[in-house]
């Protein structure tokens, strides 16, 4: 047992995943809520009253009532320490937020009981799958009609390929609503509009106080299918949870807070602390003693006034101390770590110490990247972030050749902050500057910033490529890799070949063209 053991074993830290307008936002606020951190939940659609939500704070999300950046918040719960790393949940998300899910332990995956299992949470899902990291699920809305439950459960197993286990269990939906069975405790938590919650002890699923509450026809189904789970559905098995092979289900209504503290109590049982990570000398544990961290996220000019750049670094053992020497490993430079912050959204405090699975805010004067890694008294690096492909490019020029500097500077911070990426043309004497995104809000958001924080405006094509991939061989002749209006090679900001395509039916050309080339989707940050 570890030093820190005690203080690592409190924490949990993990990111919430949803489709667009899934209740993503009202569900965080809600958590805050049960922490203390916030004293009334705000709502984005209260925007016009200038009640904005928590976690969103760029002023592009205030004015459309939506979140494109990843928000870190941090809470405390019965004795737990809470880390949330809010993931934009709009449909023309960032990198960023692959980025953020690396520094999770886990996941929340919100699901619309009407909706079921949209396209956007699907693709979040893949980046969790991809890290191994257990996904919990939180079904919402279900004081409104939607799908039957268990259409949803076969819906999570077929779309996700995940197994799920119900830990509660609707009575009822929409205007029939009235509550969950909580399966392990044999107690319906029960919900009437407009009044307070209540707790009914009962012996089972069956049980006679049941059909008295609730009425035969919810009682008679509820018995049905709590006894359909038993023979039939998957059990409990914490191991499956942890290797994200099985996701336990919970119901409830973020909007009316109902459902939501009972999740958090479970939630914050069966999920893991921190835990080990990779690194290339070896597997580091969180209680180690010597300290090591990595960042995921850079954001420039969270407050506007002092035109700041903050680095998001995610602790991965031994404690954090104000004004602490680490190694910068990328630079082989000692750094001392002054003014460490820790976040509601916008507002900071400062932090004397921290621990695995915390994140504290770095002032960056331009020292980190995503991806590098600080430790204390070693040389090792985490596990690089990888680098997704873009599926939407532009081609950028700037309009005022006068404010030349201050367009280097905007493009140089908004790339390193990992929003964007940028490629440079390099062949036929021409010389291009494109940026890519993986969601097509990402270029309204640049160009925001590009006007409102460096005063640059900008001309922006569009391009007709779909997706990008890195070039892994020995290529002597680029032209080579040219179909005309259809393949693009560029540079990306590492000086990496890279090629745009139209299609996928000119990758598959290119392929068998060059076997031996690989064309990498992903790319080490």
């Amino acid at each position: 047992m570890g030093r820190y053991t005690e203080q690592v074993e409190k924490r949990r830290t993990f990111a919430i995943i949803s489709h667009p307008d899934a209740g993503k936002t009202t569900l965080t606020e809600k958590l805050l809520l049960f922490g203390g951190a916030i004293r009334e939940a705000g709502s984005v659609k209260g925007r016009k009253a200038n009640k904005h939500a928590a976690s969103d704070w760029m002023e592009i999300e205030k004015q459309r009532g939506i979140s494109v950046t990843s928000s870190v918040l941090e809470f405390r719960y019965q004795g737990c320490h809470i880390n949330i790393l809010d993931t934009p949940g709009h449909q023309d998300f960032s990198e960023d937020t692959y980025r953020t899910l690396a520094a999770a332990d886990s996941a929340v995956m919100l699901i619309d009981c009407a909706k079921g299992v949209e396209p956007q949470t699907i693709k979040l899902f893949e980046a969790c799958r991809m890290r191994g990291i257990p996904v919990f699920t939180f079904v919402n809305k279900l004081d409104r009609q939607g799908k039957d439950p268990l259409e949803l459960l076969e819906e999570i197993e077929e779309v996700l390929g995940m197994r799920s286990c119900p830990m509660n269990w609707p009575v009822g939906m929409g205007a029939d609503f009235c509550g969950v069975y909580d399966r392990e405790h044999r107690r319906i938590h029960r919900y009437e509009r407009g009044q307070d919650s209540y707790v009914l002890e009962t012996d089972g699923a069956d049980d006679g106080r049941i059909r008295e509450d609730v009425g035969d026809v919810l009682a008679d189904r509820l018995a049905e299918e709590i006894e359909l789970l038993d023979v039939a559905g998957d059990p409990f098995d914490m191991d499956a949870i942890w290797a994200g092979k099985l996701t336990p289900v919970f119901f409830g209504s973020a909007v009316t807070n109902f459902g939501v503290e009972p999740f958090l109590e479970s939630f914050l049982d069966i999920a893991p602390a921190p835990g080990a990570r990779e690194s290339d000398q070896g597997s580091v544990e969180p209680d180690q003693e010597k300290f090591s961290g990595f960042v995921f996220k850079i954001q420039a000019n969270m407050n506007p006034a002092h035109r700041d750049r903050i680095a998001f670094l995610r602790i991965c053992s031994g404690r954090y101390e104000r004004g602490m020497a680490v190694n910068h490993v990328r630079t082989g430079k000692s750094i001392k770590l002054a003014l460490p912050q820790q976040f509601m959204a916008q507002d900071r405090s400062a932090v004397e110490e921290a621990y695995a699975g915390d994140v504290v805010g770095l002032f960056d004067t331009g020292n980190f990247q995503v991806g590098d890694t600080l430790c204390e008294g070693g040389k090792f690096r985490f596990e690089r972030l990888p680098q997704f492909p873009p599926e939407h490019f532009i081609r950028l020029t700037n309009k005022n050749a006068m404010r030349y500097k201050q367009f280097q500077k905007g493009i140089n911070q908004l790339v390193e902050e990992g929003a964007i990426q940028l490629y440079h043309t390099f062949m036929e004497g021409i010389d291009e500057l494109y940026i890519g995104a993986v969601g097509e809000l990402q270029f309204q958001v640049f160009e925001h910033r590009m006007k409102g924080e460096y005063n640059v405006d900008l001309i922006m094509d569009r391009l007709p490529f779909r997706f990008a991939r890195w070039v892994s061989g020995e290529v002597s002749d680029p032209s080579r890799l040219v179909y005309r209006g259809h393949t693009r090679c560029v540079k990306d900001s590492r000086d990496r070949l890279v090629v745009l395509f139209t299609s996928e039916f000119y990758l598959s050309t290119l392929e068998q063209d060059h076997p031996d080339l690989t064309f990498l989707k992903l790319a080490d940050g």
